[in-house]
């Protein structure tokens, strides 16, 4: 049995409150709580050493996770659409990503404000008005923005990627409180996020078969370009 599984054998049981700054957003009883997570694996990524970049198929990919699937709870707001431009897309591919987007502009001559279609100027849109409706909508728990995400970790891509492959049922002595979901590499073992990658989620447009695996894999990569964009020129340029 895991320590965790031992701990909550003697009586703890793992709880959690909500959280900002980290993917998942519960935490466990304080108690212990920075013992018990299972740390992950170094993982070989390709742009990892003195003179790798980037794979912009990697990071296209990752942003069609992060559009289809955590841009529903999980803003990205030091992001434009602009950014996007000569990394994975093209500025015509850019533009049509953000006019499928609505934004709140104005006011206009009458003092109204209007929506219109997002333009390449844009932040990338916020799923919730407001800190209090992404609370009521999440049970209390606030989704992190996950523009620096990556940095906000110690191990950083590996972590996000272990976590969202890391789901599983809880071993046994293990009691997860009701309302969270177990997963090792989040400390104390109780997160609020469930489950977010399924084989299949989203339809690349490239090709690639969207396996959870593939799928936590770019967006890692993706989370990870976000944070540090200056990644490729500065090695450019030593």
């Amino acid at each position: 049995m895991s320590s965790l599984g031992k701990l909550v054998a003697r009586g703890l049981t793992v709880a959690g409150i909500g959280a900002a700054g980290v993917v998942g957003y519960g935490v466990c009883s304080p108690v212990y709580a920075n013992d018990e997570v299972l740390h992950p694996p170094a993982y070989a990524w390709d742009h990892i050493g003195p003179f790798q970049k980037f794979d912009a198929r990697a990071i296209r990919r990752g942003y069609e996770v992060y559009k289809n699937v955590c841009s529903s709870c999980h803003s990205m707001k030091f992001l434009h659409y602009r950014n996007l431009v000569g990394v994975a897309f093209t500025e015509d591919e850019a533009k049509i990503l953000a006019a499928d987007t609505e934004v709140e502009d104005g006011p206009n001559d009458e003092g109204e404000m209007f929506t219109r279609p997002g333009r390449l100027s844009d932040k990338f849109p916020d799923p919730y008005p407001n800190e209090e409706a992404a609370r009521y909508a999440n049970n209390g728990a606030l989704p992190p923005d996950l523009s620096c995400v990556v940095k906000a970790r110690e191990a950083k891509e590996d972590y996000i990627f272990a976590l969202l492959t890391g789901y599983r049922d809880p071993p046994d002595g293990v009691v997860v409180r009701e309302g969270l979901h177990y997963n090792p590499y989040f400390t104390g073992g109780g997160i609020a996020m469930a489950r977010a990658l399924y084989d299949g989620g989203v339809d690349f447009d490239d090709g690639t078969p969207a396996t959870t695996s593939q799928m936590a894999k770019d967006v890692s990569v993706f989370l990870t370009w976000a944070s540090n964009p200056e990644h490729d020129v500065k090695k450019q340029w030593g």
